[in-house]
């Protein structure tokens, strides 16, 4: 793949989980080189521009005189290095290298080819950097994490190996990698960008339209097992109102459901909303999400360092680096995710609780009634994981804290944000594997036989992983079986049928 062209998140995937080879092109080495020639002539001029010659941040009236210049970008990378905690995924790493190696190709970096070519080096070995997740606040670039990421391709910091932090050093003796020598501008340019953030949120967008995709098949399991009306789906309501996503999704439940032959209770009148609306609810996360990838299709193609180098000679500063635009769209991001779990959490409810679950077993527990809890406790689990959802859902964008003396007065806490929504997607893969677990039980004590072919399809196969168990009462190892599906279906590891 080439970091000279037009990107998108799939691509993003592409790179930083399944490892799709990297390359710059001439043409893109010969833009660099433009651009080189830019900050070239300023260090070798009295002129004073960010980043060149100067300070960083409170520090950007400071002068540093020429000698010094290269010494500024490598106590640039030393300095910022202050991140905090466990470190960043593998994948995610590799996604914000890229990103990163995207946004200089661009030419109005100033950087040599000489550095894209290294950070390229680095992901095609597959060599990478340890990063702790905690000390980005989303201004002025993800500082502290990039900071991490780059220290290793001029010989410092550290890498993974065997999961664990291993010197960079050492590493590139063992492996006959020779570091990198920054030069003016270079390390500041390294780091001033969103990309960690923008890796982390087009992972969760990408893997969002597949995790979709399966709770609205998981979804057409509960309904069969629970007798839904399946007129709520009729294609002339929908017309209506026609949302994309409310279209789309009524569309995929209307044909899932084709052919049911299961028994309805036609005294019933409608369905409670977690039956009736998943139209209305998942369609509005579908709208949520191609919104997010319309954002960040435009951010991870974006140029977002300071200053900018221009090919008339001009070096501006601006606020390019700002997290804004990413901070609020995951954020929004966020919150539709929750409320799908939060909605997958009632469905799950609705199938175990006697009350609701149209005459199935209590909790589907087989045996004897009260000798065992059946699925009772799932329920708690899902409704732990909707609650810390909740509180994740809570905006960091809403919240500012000044830095750099007041010189960096807002700052959009969007690394936070980003954090927060990829949590929000693990602990909702968990909710969606505790509904497919449970409707497809449910299913089966109902009448496999008597569902609608598709949605039997995939029922059949939750219930042949289940089977594989030897501990039939020991509930636990087939929700590991199930949730398991479920991550390598969202993350692309599997087929969805």
């Amino acid at each position: 793949m080439d970091v000279g062209t037009h990107v998108s998140v799939e691509d993003v995937v592409r790179v930083g989980r399944f490892k799709e080879k990297v390359e710059i092109s001439e043409e893109t080495r010969k833009k660099l080189e433009k651009s080189r020639e830019v900050i070239d002539r300023i260090a070798n001029s009295d002129r004073a521009v960010y980043g060149v010659n100067t300070g960083l941040g409170a520090l950007a009236n400071v002068r540093i005189s020429h000698e010094k210049l290269k010494d500024l970008q490598k106590n640039l990378l030393m300095s910022h290095a202050a991140g905090y905690g466990e470190p960043l995924d593998e994948e995610i790493v590799r996604g914000m290298m890229f990103l990163r190696a995207v946004s200089l190709s661009k030419g109005f970096s100033g950087v040599r080819p000489v550095v894209v070519e290294k950070i390229i080096e680095f992901l095609n070995k597959d060599i990478i950097p340890y990063v702790p997740s905690r000390g980005s606040v989303g201004a002025s670039g993800d500082l502290a994490p990039l900071a991490h990421t780059f220290l290793p391709i001029i010989g410092l910091g550290y890498v993974l190996k065997d999961g664990k932090a291993f010197p960079a050093e050492k590493l590139l003796k063992e492996r006959n990698i020779k570091p990198l020598n920054l030069r003016e501008k270079e390390g500041l340019a390294l780091i001033n960008g969103t990309q960690v953030m923008s890796s982390l949120i087009s992972f969760v967008i990408r893997d969002s339209f597949r995790l979709l995709k399966l709770a609205t098949m998981t979804f057409s399991i509960s309904f069969e097992a629970l007798r839904g009306k399946r007129d709520a789906f009729d294609p002339r309501v929908h017309s209506l109102r026609p949302h994309p996503g409310q279209m789309e999704i009524s569309k995929i439940v209307w044909k899932l459901t084709e052919g049911s032959k299961i028994e309805r209770d036609e005294s019933k009148v409608q369905d409670a909303y977690t039956l009736r609306t998943v139209p209305q609810v998942y369609g509005a996360v579908l709208d949520t999400v191609n919104y997010a990838k319309e954002v960040m299709t435009r951010e991870i193609n974006s140029v977002t360092d300071n200053p900018l180098i221009f090919p008339e000679g001009e070096a501006i500063s601006g606020g390019n680096f700002h997290g804004e635009p990413v901070a609020l769209v995951a954020d929004f991001l966020a919150i539709a995710l929750t409320d799908l779990g939060n909605m997958i959490e009632r469905r799950i409810d609705r199938i175990l609780n006697p009350k609701t679950n149209e005459n199935l077993p209590a909790f589907l527990a087989s045996g004897e009634e009260g000798l065992n809890s059946g699925y009772m406790i799932y329920q708690y689990t899902a409704a732990s994981l909707c609650n810390e959802n909740k509180v994740l859902a809570s905006p960091a964008s809403a919240d500012t804290i000044p830095t750099s003396a007041y010189q960096e007065d807002h700052v959009s806490m969007g690394m936070t944000s980003a954090l927060k929504l990829r949590r929000i997607l693990e602990n909702l893969e968990a909710i969606l594997a505790i509904e497919l677990m449970i409707s497809s039980i449910a299913l089966e004590k109902r009448g496999l036989g008597s569902a609608a072919p598709k949605v039997r399809e995939l029922a059949s196969k939750v219930l042949d992983m289940m089977k594989l168990s030897n501990h039939d009462d020991f509930f636990w190892e087939n929700f590991q079986r199930i949730l398991s599906f479920v991550k390598g279906e969202v993350e692309g590891k599997g087929k969805i049928g």
